[in-house]
């Protein structure tokens, strides 16, 4: 037996999540969460194989960089180095599933076709708002050479996909959070902000370098009323440290006009989704930090990861179609076509799509995007909260994926 992965000895079901970390945090941070869920809510035995633990540490600060195998709240966490290992038949998990179509090692799928019964193969693959998800979700993909078959499960926004990663407890958890008004004061003062601050425009900004973070800063440096930026270390560094004039490090922070920013330390996904409660605006990126930003019901701003080709746009538009068509039915009332119009305009403009479009704003005039928004966002917010609804409506990914998971097993006898 090789020492790899643990010989399957417990009697609940087992689960081998393989994860190569593209997007810094995003890859690391879905796969992390999924694995706490099935484990604490489903009783699933989880190895999660990970190729970068630094990433991973960011995020989850118990993570030792140096070991090969570690277990950290019950879940197996192991060192993905490379393609190579020995595997037999008994190593091999009930459940497989290889995230966003990433390669795992040859030798584990060939020790997969010995199994028997053989294991649930499963791509997990990313999310996106394209209508074509749905008629590829749960399709089957035969091995060209062993007796295997691999399924896909999309993620989505309707009740035709995988739905969204959501714990059962969260909805509780925002709820209690946001009616402690001296309990939310506490959660950010950790963080340096002061008793004005809580009652300034409070916004969280987590996004890629292209981001046109330095002239949005100069913009809200002129706004109506006090803003309180929060952005975590590491994040838009230049701009950042442009406008507080050193190195932005976690605990910096500068006030120039109407604007304080203040620089977060990188916390954990439990404290992140807090700090999504208590903001009145959240700029998230990527995949995971932009589903917890819908599940906050909180106006939000998405910065999608760059494809080449501008193939990304494409994903934003789809995304957009669906998420403003809630306008009409969030009882935006008259105001809904405006409201949709300055939305969409700054998510486009933000993301550098806003050139492809037929509007009358230049892509970077902020000082005439900002604004718009700005007045809009009480409409705004009524949408993200009637999102937020529909997207409960389609269940939880984690119980999805594993009734999916049942029913091939029970197919397969």
């Amino acid at each position: 037996m090789s020492s790899e992965i643990p010989s399957k000895k417990h009697p609940a079901t087992t689960l081998a999540l393989f994860c190569k970390v593209v997007d810094n945090y995003g890859d690391i941070g879905i796969c992390w969460r999924f694995a706490k869920q099935l484990e604490q809510e489903h009783g699933i035995q989880v190895t999660l194989w990970v190729d970068d633990l630094r990433s991973f540490q960011r995020i989850c600060p118990e993570v030792a960089i140096d070991l090969d195998r570690q277990k950290i709240a019950n879940v197996t966490v192991q060192h993905w180095r490379d393609q190579d290992g020995v595997f037999v038949a008994d190593e091999i998990s009930d459940i497989v599933i290889e995230f966003f179509a990433c390669d795992i090692p040859p030798a584990y799928i060939a020790a997969m076709a010995e199994c028997n019964p053989r294991p649930v193969w499963l791509n997990l693959e990313g999310l996106t708002a394209e209508e074509w998800v749905e008629g590829c979700h749960i399709l089957p993909s035969p091995h060209p050479r062993l007796p295997l078959t691999k399924y896909f499960f999309f993620p989505g926004f309707t009740n035709k996909t995988g739905g969204l990663l959501l714990e059962s407890n969260l909805e509780q958890q925002r709820q209690e959070f946001q009616s402690d008004q001296t309990g939310m004061a506490a959660f950010l003062g950790q963080f340096g902000v002061t008793e004005s601050e809580m009652s300034s425009l409070k916004v969280s900004l987590f996004c890629y370098p292209q981001a046109p973070v330095s002239a949005l800063l100069n913009t809200w440096q002129q706004s109506d009323v006090a803003m309180t930026c929060l952005v975590p270390d590491g994040v838009a560094a230049d701009a950042i440290a442009a406008f507080i004039g050193q190195e932005p490090k976690a605990g910096a922070s500068s006030t120039r006009g109407a604007l304080t920013v203040r620089v977060l330390p990188f916390i954990p996904q439990a404290d992140y989704d807090k700090l999504l409660w208590a903001c009145d605006l959240n700029f998230v990126r990527g995949e995971d930090s932009f589903v917890r930003a819908q599940w906050a019901g909180k106006p939000f701003i998405w910065h999608i990861y760059p494809q080449d080709e501008n193939l990304h746009h494409v994903k934003l538009k789809a995304f957009l179609q669906r998420y403003v068509g809630t306008a009409a039915e969030a009882g935006a009332e008259t105001n809904a076509e405006t409201t949709a119009k300055s939305l969409i305009e700054f998510f486009l403009a933000w993301n550098g799509a806003a050139k492809t479009e037929n509007s009358h704003l230049p892509a970077n005039s902020w000082e005439n995007l900002w604004p718009r928004f700005q007045a809009d966002m009480p409409k705004i917010a009524e949408i993200s909260n009637h999102w937020r609804q529909q997207l409960l409506e389609n269940g939880d990914l984690s119980t999805n994926l594993l009734r999916l998971a049942k029913a091939i097993q029970q197919a397969a006898v």
